[in-house]
């Protein structure tokens, strides 16, 4: 190994790498699925055998520092003793499991799972392939929804499934515990959230620190994100004054500023009514709709993510090389 590389910054590189070349193939045990599954056999019998609000708060706030603790120490583990056997091993192991962080092109191919079926006329596969990734209900989804529904969801996971783990992984590189660690604690918070951060009953209470946590980790990152896509537009003022209009709209403190950052550079607009289980829910409108949410504007905001964080990582790797060498 070149000396004058420093680990961290091939470690970044390797991972941003993997990521954008193979994903997360499905036949590969994922973190998020053991993390899942910790989840739901730990939630099962605390949801059967207690009522109290206040005990599912308890229970709660123990899930989510045990899945959160136990993560990062895992991977700092795994780290450890893949470096005990040799350094290459440690930088391997760790640019995988860093890696298994980002989901880029894990997003990349969702959307393109139902764009495919919709530019052939087959509208009835893409309500079903976009019905393994939305809540919402897409049995009788016009064309037009569905392309808004796939904007929505590549906009919003733009922040938590890609931005916000990069953000701890850089973090995490410099100092001494690493990328890996923040980066697993980070996507258990983002797995927590996704599977019992929910108002409606019954995770109402079991999931409320879950909830508040993950809003907390991912409100940084988020901003940043949002100011990196402005400045990426070259019309910096106008995205962050469009954003503080309509954001705040959202009910979510993060998916709506991410969601409307992305309209206001692509100059779409997202939102509306959506049905989840029979039941029509109104979400605010974000941005203008200067021009329509086609397929074309889906790839291009695929785009926006992958030129936002390579700016990112561009600018942690300098960094790190910079201190590398003054040091």
């Amino acid at each position: 190994m070149n000396p004058a590389i420093h680990p961290r910054t091939l470690v970044l590189a390797i991972a941003a790498l993997l990521d954008y070349l193979i994903g997360d193939p499905w036949n590969w045990l994922h973190p998020v699925q053991v993390m899942g599954w910790c989840i739901q056999h730990y939630t099962q019998p605390c949801l059967k055998h207690l009522s109290s609000p206040r005990l599912l708060r308890i229970a709660g706030v123990g899930l989510a520092i045990a899945l959160i603790l136990g993560s990062g120490s895992v991977g700092w583990l795994l780290v450890y003793l893949a470096n005990l056997v040799h350094p290459i091993a440690g930088v391997i192991t760790e640019s995988i499991l860093l890696a298994s962080c980002f989901a880029g092109r894990s997003l990349r191919d969702a959307a393109n799972q139902v764009l495919q079926p919709l530019s052939q006329g087959n509208i009835e596969t893409a309500r079903t392939q976009l019905s393994r990734y939305v809540g919402r209900d897409t049995e009788n989804l016009s064309e037009a929804d569905i392309l808004r529904a796939v904007l929505e969801t590549v906009t919003e996971n733009a922040t938590d499934g890609v931005m916000a783990p990069l953000f701890y992984a850089i973090v995490g590189a410099f100092f001494p515990i690493g990328s890996v660690p923040l980066a697993l604690a980070y996507k258990a918070a983002s797995t927590l959230d996704s599977m019992v951060g929910y108002r409606e009953p019954p995770y109402t209470h079991i999931g409320w620190f879950s909830a508040r946590l993950e809003d907390s980790l991912t409100w940084l990152p988020c901003r940043l994100t949002v100011l990196t896509l402005a400045l990426l537009s070259g019309k910096p003022c106008q995205v962050w004054q469009l954003c503080q209009r309509d954001a705040p709209q959202d009910p979510s403190p993060n998916a709506g500023w991410s969601e409307c950052a992305y309209a206001a550079v692509l100059g779409v607009q997202v939102g509306g009514s959506n049905q989840y289980k029979g039941i029509t829910k109104h979400k605010p409108l974000l941005g203008d709709a200067t021009r329509p949410i086609t397929a074309d504007v889906i790839i291009q905001a695929t785009q926006l993510t992958r030129h936002n964080s390579l700016i990112w990582l561009g600018v942690a790797i300098a960094t790190l090389q910079l201190l590398s060498t003054i040091s």
